[in-house]
């Protein structure tokens, strides 16, 4: 097997996040349940925008945050998602280029505009997100380039691109390829109403295909249908080789076979924005994971970016994650 050309290639949803701050009225009086992700029409999206106060853009989707996090720690990273030859499309292809990740997916020319998330933020820090998909959902199995999942040494799949028929079949494409270049692939459950969506899929493609599986403690039960963590995290063990399972503020478990580890979630002074917690762990614990560290350490990775990136607005890092872990003896 030759060596990688990257360390990690994440595929997933390119999407233009908008952040505003929001009070819990505003919730109420839009009829959005707090803490969720749903999608919307390009109309309902419209109307919450007119709505909404004084907002700040900034590039995101889950699987394209933890490839800019990865490129953060230093990793060499891909990213394979769909945007259109737009404004937005732009926007996001500049980010994320010069963020350090290879992107080169190529744009449409038709159909509907790059995706956007209205991402609401509560006093307490809590975000809602609601998203039109647009363009990301046209993501095919043509725009699955095998040389780059056969050189990447783990491709990351995000679970919300489960939804697409298309998409489904480009993550199975992009399975297949890695398998038989001997490389690992791995998931994010992404969502709990994703989970209930697609569970015997997920369950399926997790015995089968996935080698990681990320997931919070809300997914991870809803996958098994259980009430109590402590029993989904039995159920997981023995159909993954290894299970990274964050619980906020309570850390997160990481399992692999016999072996149980529970780290502590970093401290954070403040928390100002709960998006993208999950995908920074994720980049951290991969970043740690491609360079052979223990899985403790690579998961006080994934806990000191995701403690990083809750301290702002904002789904990627504002500093250099490498820089930042050094500095606290974790590299």
């Amino acid at each position: 097997m030759t060596q990688p050309t990257f360390d990690v290639l994440t595929i997933g949803n390119a999407i233009v996040d908008v952040f505003s701050r929001v009070d819990e009225g505003f919730l109420t009086r839009h009829n959005v349940t707090k803490g969720m992700m749903r999608l919307v029409s390009e109309k309902e999206s419209a109307e919450l925008f007119e709505d909404m106060g004084p907002s700040t853009q900034i590039s995101g989707g889950s699987g394209a945050n933890t490839a800019v996090g990865v490129a953060s720690f230093g990793g060499k990273v891909a990213f394979i998602g769909k945007v259109k030859a737009d404004a937005l499309g732009r926007v996001f292809s500049h980010d994320t280029r010069s963020a350090g990740v290879h992107f080169e997916t190529p744009h449409a020319t038709a159909g509907p505009t790059t995706a956007s998330s209205l991402i609401l933020i509560t006093p307490d820090g809590e975000r809602t997100m609601n998203t039109f998909l647009g363009a990301c959902v046209h993501l095919s199995p043509g725009d699955i380039d095998e040389a780059i999942v056969s050189q990447a040494r783990v491709t990351y799949l995000e679970g919300y691109l489960w939804d697409p028929p298309l998409a489904k079949q480009a993550f199975k494409k992009a399975a297949r390829i890695a398998r038989d270049a001997g490389r690992l692939v791995s998931i994010t459950l992404s969502d709990s109403f994703c989970v209930d969506r697609h569970r015997d899929s997920f369950l399926d493609l997790i015995r089968n295909d996935i080698d990681i599986v990320f997931a919070n403690e809300k997914e991870i039960t809803s996958l098994y249908q259980v009430e109590h963590f402590d029993e989904a995290l039995q159920r997981v063990r023995k159909d993954c080789a290894i299970a990274a399972l964050t619980r906020s503020e309570a850390g997160c478990v990481i399992v692999k076979g016999d072996e149980i580890h529970v780290v502590e979630a970093h401290p954070v002074e403040k928390l100002v924005d709960a998006t993208g917690a999950g995908d920074l762990f994720a980049s951290g614990f991969l970043y740690g994971f491609t360079r052979d560290l223990p899985l403790v350490q690579c998961a006080r990775l994934g806990a000191l970016a995701a403690a990083e990136v809750i301290s702002h607005v904002g789904a990627r890092p504002e500093l250099s994650l490498n820089a930042h872990a050094k500095a606290q003896g974790l590299l």
